[in-house]
């Protein structure tokens, strides 16, 4: 089977956010051929370079999203035109304008957006019309219009500019040269790795050359939207008009796959949300490397019985003020306690966020002295993975006895599943995943109440005994569930299930052009070894080309 990977920021890219789950699923379907698109998130990434590409994927093909690019050759006076009823189209369908149904609106939207694809298709690019003056004047239009949203009816000129501007870069897939048919239209499956913009070029394939559709979302893009549109991200206009837009563009999203893949029943129910069909979805659990974890889960006395452990990207939405004040209320239970957090800042917020958490230490735990001529040590620490504290990830959470997750916001809680690997005791808040990652395996919490969170660290402080129990049955659970194997094993088989439903579309021939009946029969996706029939000896073979790019 040839398979179409759609990644936004990830594989084949170094550091990329899905770029180990995408790796290991390629790697572990050996059987199948892969075509790698790949839409670039910034110029660092790019500077990085590629992760090693395995034999199977056939080539890499990869876009800019993040700059304007070559605007092309700009639209002739009829072009302008279609662009312009089109592009008014898709923003009435944002602003919710003109009478209907959901379902009609989400029709309009669907069309509207199909026929910009067209539009794309016929005069090559639509990359300078996205950014033109007459995209900023439809979208004015559609603001201002009788029924339009009330924060879109205040929107100025800045906003329909900044709006404009992150709608360009949305649409940007509809001008890419992927749909042709040595490109997605010659794939058997297309695989979206997330929602959004990679999702696009899935829809399109789909709609110009009916190829399937499958989602895979372990953070649910619509979701990830709305956290960074928050109130002093951009204005109220600005946050109103996005928000509509990713929520149709996910909704066509869901509507056009032939499955959908969540990571956790939390992601799930996003989508069911956004109006996904229940039959269509199948949680799929992501698939984490055990094997680098296993040492430190089959030795668990390793632990210092009096450290707690926070493992993860250093950003506001994990409330490290609130871990902070919980381990204030833990030393007054247990003054030999420790808290050792380890991550790296996101960003300039996550280090501004780390500067905060660091003089909150400092206040609420002044450097303690065991005698008159001895250095101050302080209780709470900051490091990062590759220090000499934690040379290593296992490293980091073989240090304590307990691993404390305290988001206010989270997905899939991946530092939570690795915890589990490694056998510790968890305490967490219940936001996200967290209930359905942990089973009864750990002490979950709610979120922003200190008090609580340290009323369950000192309960499992003080109980080694218990905190064996939670931490060996918390590596068995993850062993189950959350092991690379489980994840292949799933994607196969949603595979096989999809091509059953939506059979090969090429046309195989021979050497004078004639048809080859069953030339590629359904039972030739099942792995295995066949006979070569009679009919096929002698037929030319398939041509393989090399991955491009690859470095």
């Amino acid at each position: 089977m040839r398979i179409g990977l759609l990644t936004e920021g990830g594989y084949p890219y170094v550091g990329g956010d899905t770029g180990l789950w995408c790796d290991r699923l390629v790697r572990g379907l050996g059987q199948h051929e892969f075509d790698v698109y790949a839409l670039k998130s910034g110029r660092q990434q790019e500077d990085d370079g590629w992760v090693p590409i395995p034999p199977q994927v056939r080539r890499v093909r990869t876009a800019r999203l993040w700059t304007a690019g070559d605007d092309g050759a700009p639209l002739g006076r009829r072009a302008r035109r279609r662009f312009t009823e089109r592009y008014g189209e898709l923003l009435g369908a944002v602003c919710g304008l003109g009478e209907g149904s959901a379902a009609e609106l989400a029709d309009r939207f669907g069309n509207a957006l199909y026929s910009l694809a067209e539009l794309a298709r016929d005069t090559g690019t639509l990359t300078g019309a996205l950014r033109s003056d007459h995209a900023v004047t439809a979208l004015e239009r559609a603001c201002r219009a009788p029924g339009a949203p009330r924060a879109a009816h205040e929107a100025r000129v800045p906003d329909l500019l900044a709006v404009t501007d992150h709608l360009a870069r949305a649409l940007g897939p509809l001008s890419l040269d992927w749909y042709g048919e040595d490109a997605l239209a010659a794939v058997d499956l297309c695989h979206a790795t997330s929602g959004g913009p990679a999702a696009l070029p899935g829809l399109l394939a789909r709609h110009f050359s009916g190829v399937p559709l499958l989602v895979t979302e372990y953070g649910v893009q619509l979701r990830a939207h709305y956290l960074a549109l928050g109130p002093d991200s951009a204005a109220p206009a600005v946050r109103s008009l996005l928000a509509a837009f990713h929520g149709r563009l996910a909704a066509e999203v869901y509507r056009r796959a032939e499955i959908l893949t969540p990571g956790s029943s939390h992601a799930r129910r996003w989508q069911e949300r956004c109006g996904a069909d229940r039959a269509r979805i199948r949680t799929v659990h992501p698939g984490m490397d055990a094997d680098r974890f296993a040492e430190v889960g089959e030795a668990p006395d390793r632990a210092d019985a009096d450290t707690l452990v926070w493992v993860g990207r250093i950003e506001p939405g994990r409330d490290l003020v609130s871990l902070l004040h919980a381990f204030a209320e833990v030393r007054k239970e247990e003054p030999h306690a420790r808290l050792r957090i380890v991550g790296v800042p996101v960003g300039a917020e996550g280090e501004a966020y780390l500067a905060q958490c660091r003089a909150l230490a400092a206040q609420l735990f002044p450097d303690e002295a065991e005698g008159l001529h001895a250095v101050g040590d302080n209780p709470v620490s900051f490091t990062e993975v590759g220090a000499p504290e934690a040379p290593t990830l296992p490293d980091a959470y073989a240090a304590g006895a307990v691993v404390v997750l305290s988001s206010v916001v989270e997905g899939f809680p991946v530092s939570l599943a690795e915890a589990m690997f490694c056998g510790r005791a968890t305490v967490s808040t219940d936001v996200g995943a967290v209930v359905e990652v942990i089973g009864g395996t750990g002490l979950v919490v709610p979120p922003r109440n200190p008090r609580a969170l340290a009323e369950a660290c000192v309960a499992l402080l003080r109980d080694p005994e218990r905190r064996a129990r939670l931490g060996a049955a918390a590596r068995a659970r993850a062993l189950e569930l959350f092991g690379v194997e489980q994840n292949i094993a799933a994607f196969h088989g949603i595979y096989l299930e999809i091509m059953s439903h939506c059979p090969v579309r090429r046309v195989a021939v021979d050497e004078a052009g004639e048809p080859l009946p069953f030339a590629d029969p359904a039972e030739a996706h099942v792995p295995g070894h066949w006979t070569v029939p009679t009919l096929l000896r002698g037929s030319p073979e398939p041509v393989r080309a090399g991955a491009e790019g690859a470095r």
